[in-house]
């Protein structure tokens, strides 16, 4: 009796569960191989169509791959979809496996094109293709490109999953229907390397209102993405905050310029200058693709230097300057890359370090692409086609002593006679002690040695640092969560500092400003900027293998510190490649030579069309991923599917 009145009971207890608890199943779309290629099949179509035939087509899974053709009375015959197809053999997402049917899409007026029934081989197609004439349900046109088609009429644009063999990213995101992104759910076979999807780009076409249309973009993970959450490089920070319900300012910008949004990329931590070797702790640093493969990527912007120097499939990185956050991983990784004017762009969103000092900007291997993303995101950037007729040079080698010099060099003397313009030298010492303000100290040095770690960790530690803690102790009975050591080594720092020292620190960073802005690189009517100010750092070899010592405070002043005090533009453009002997290979490699190039306040537009044009001259040239900036097989890929 008593065995019989228990079952009851947990029969009772088991059923009152089900009551209360209601499974929620729900398709997140699936993964699938066409050929060798990897996709992802998003569980929402894109739209339906209503045809017949689409039985006659083989399918996997109720799927069968497709191509969709919008043709017209005057572009429909057998030819011109043969010519059309053709050009679709350019894409990465298409492959000759979505010829298994065509759904071709009348959108004209008069006679509708007549295609033999059944199956017909294109020009130049080892497989035979069904034709199937489509309309849309709900939908006016369906753009060009691979799609797979259910039995049911429902059609789903695919995404080719690509390995993030560097580690450049954090996540991969795809978008929402209601404009917010989701992380994507797919993955590849490999040891650790994750999924990158991409849409076809034969669904994008460029417009006034849209100029980026199609522009695979990377984001580094400081900017808030809406749906996501940001990890600002730190574990705690992203397993304690929500996903965000917005976008920040920049993102929004190139979002509505017509921007793709493939994912989010490494940053070191709180965007603060970290070496791959020892200091990432809660995150691995990317992979720098060139040369051995083994150095160090730079950083903050590292994901984004690194995935810019890698991956084809990537046009575009957003990344972030406070003090060389951008140009330091293009210089290194070869890339095009500019630090604004400050102020040029709305930072709402975005995590700060230190807001008198933060900038937005990019790092492209094309600069069409580039100069494109700087006018959506720099609203109302002038754009001069006159340039400077002086370039003034500081740290540049005086004589071809090596190869990188010689590179450099001879950059300067194509770039002279691109201008027709005078060289000289400049040395910042001399200037300042000539025209420095009477009440200023007599050294640059002793005015700005310790500007930079004042306001970088004066202003983190308010912003950032303390509203964290304090709502991260709030619920873990006072604990503190764990960072890296190189912000931990600033934040320090900034707190032995009186409060009295942040004043103090952005006044000096005013006093250099207006002298050099009034001084050194003055606005010109004409041409924008009266003359060009060029550095370069020739030859960075940065072993990531290599044990460095502990993380120290940024003190100083440098070449690569002047924009960041002046405000003005400061420009990396890829000059040429240099080798060395790597001891990680054995073997000589080759590593990229930069030179950096400043205007004067407001400029940018002038920089942006000076570079189009130096690379229409053959002076600078677009560069390439891989192992080299002319191409070539990275050394080292840790995933070997979908590359």
């Amino acid at each position: 009796m008593l065995a019989k009145t228990l079952l009851i009971l947990t029969s009772l207890i088991i059923l009152h569960v089900w009551d209360v608890v209601t499974l929620s199943l729900r398709s997140t779309g699936g993964t699938l191989m066409l050929g060798d290629l990897p996709y992802y099949v998003p569980a929402t179509p894109y739209t339906t169509v209503s045809a017949s035939g689409i039985g006659r087509l083989q399918n996997v899974n109720s799927l069968a791959p497709v191509t969709v053709v919008s043709v017209t009375a005057r572009n429909g015959s057998t030819a011109s979809l043969e010519s059309t197809i053709g050009d679709f053999a350019a894409d990465d997402v298409w492959n000759s496996g979505f010829l298994e049917g065509l759904l071709v899409l009348y959108t004209g007026g008069g006679d509708r094109p007549k295609y033999p029934s059944g199956s017909i081989s294109l020009l130049g197609s080892n497989q035979s293709s069904t034709i199937i004439p489509i309309s849309t349900n709900g939908s006016s046109t369906i753009p060009n490109g691979p799609y797979f088609l259910s039995a049911t009429g429902a059609i789903y644009q695919p995404y080719r999953l690509y390995s993030d063999f560097a580690g450049a990213f954090t996540q991969p995101l795809i978008p929402n229907s209601d404009g917010s992104y989701a992380a994507l759910p797919a993955a590849l076979p490999g040891i650790q390397s994750p999924a990158i999807g991409v849409p076809s780009r034969l669904y994008y076409t460029k417009t006034p209102s849209k100029p980026l249309a199609g522009i695979r973009l990377g984001v580094k993970d400081i900017y808030d993405v809406a749906g996501v959450k940001t990890s600002d490089g730190n574990r705690a920070v992203y397993g304690f905050y929500p996903p965000k319900t917005v976008n920040s300012v920049p993102v929004q910008r190139l979002i509505d310029a017509g921007a793709i949004i493939v994912g989010k990329m490494k940053t070191s931590q709180f965007a603060n200058g970290e070496l791959a070797t020892a200091d990432w702790v809660d995150y691995h640093s990317p992979f720098n693709p060139r040369g051995d493969g083994y150095q160090d990527p730079s950083s903050s912007s590292s994901g984004a230097g690194a995935g810019a120097g890698s991956y084809p499939w990537l046009d575009l990185t957003l990344g972030s300057d406070t003090g060389g956050s951008i140009r330091g991983p293009s210089q290194v990784q070869g890339l095009f890359g500019n630090r604004p004017t400050h102020g040029l762009v709305d930072l709402t969103g975005v995590m700060p370090l230190a807001p008198e000092l933060d900038t937005a900007g990019f790092l492209c291997r094309d600069p069409a692409i580039w100069k494109a993303a700087g006018i959506a995101l720099y609203a109302d950037l002038p754009f001069y086609n006159s340039y400077p007729s002086t370039i003034q040079t500081i740290g540049f080698p005086t004589s071809a002593t090596n190869e990188a010099s010689t590179i450099i060099l001879s950059f300067l003397a194509q770039l002279q006679a691109f201008l027709n313009a005078k060289t000289s030298p400049l040395n910042l010492t001399t200037s300042w002690t000539a025209s420095r303000p009477a009440s200023a100290p007599p050294t640059l040095l002793s005015l700005l040695n310790r500007t930079y770690p004042v306001l970088i960790s004066k202003q983190q530690t308010r912003l950032v640092r303390d509203p964290f803690y304090a709502a991260y102790a709030a619920v873990h009975d006072g604990r503190k969560p764990f960072v890296d050591p190189s912000p931990l080594v600033r934040w320090a720092f900034g707190d032995s500092q009186p409060d009295s020292a942040l004043a103090e620190a952005q006044t000096n960073k005013t006093i250099f400003m207006d002298w050099f802005n009034s001084n050194i690189l003055r606005n010109d009517s004409r041409t924008c900027s009266d003359s060009l100010l060029l550095y370069s750092g020739g030859l960075n070899i940065q072993y990531r293998n290599l044990y460095n010592r502990p993380p120290t405070v940024p003190f100083g002043f440098s070449n690569s510190r002047i924009s960041v005090f002046s405000e003005v533009p400061d420009v990396v453009v890829p000059v040429g490649q240099a080798a060395y002997e790597s001891n990680i290979t054995g073997h000589v490699e080759v590593l990229p030579v930069t030179v950096d190039i400043l205007a004067a306040r407001g400029c940018d537009g002038m920089l942006f069309n000076l570079v189009q044009d130096l690379v229409a001259a053959g002076i600078l040239n677009v560069t390439q991923t891989g192992q080299t900036i002319k191409g070539g097989e990275i050394l080292l890929k840790r995933g070997m599917i979908g590359l």
